[in-house]
């Protein structure tokens, strides 16, 4: 059983890390697709922290004879859910990069074609001035 105490600090942190997640967000350094799982979490933390009692009646709902081992069993499944979110947003991400690679390789190309086109015609022109000149 955990003291008061202990309830309050958890308590505190757990806001001052939403706090922290909030400021981030505003500043536009956190999505908020990201942050809405880090916010499920701090929201259930907060609930199990201020109702200790609310973990054991889930823990034995769950079959889980310990709460300890809930908490620990949650946050593999947090971790797995957090692990599969960046893996999409990499594929995704990695999918952007390649077709962005693929429009600067095209425009490289466009470029060198135009540089080249222009040098003929420059090389045109002086030839025309060459003869207007003789």
């Amino acid at each position: 059983m955990m003291t008061l105490k202990l309830q309050i600090v958890i308590a505190i942190a757990i806001l001052a890390i939403l706090a922290v997640l909030v400021n981030m967000i505003r500043k536009r350094s956190l999505e908020l697709k990201y942050a809405l799982v880090w916010m499920m979490v701090l929201a259930a933390l907060l609930i199990f922290d201020c109702a200790p009692m609310l973990l054991n009646i889930v823990s034995n709902f769950l079959g889980i004879y310990a709460p300890v081992n809930m908490i620990f069993f949650l946050g593999f499944c947090f971790s797995l859910l957090i692990i599969f979110s960046l893996t999409v947003a990499l594929s995704r991400l990695s999918n952007s990069v390649r077709t962005l690679d693929q429009m600067v390789a095209l425009n490289e190309k466009r470029l060198q074609d135009l540089e080249q086109e222009l040098k003929k015609e420059k090389e045109k022109n002086e030839e025309k001035t060459d003869h207007h000149r003789m």
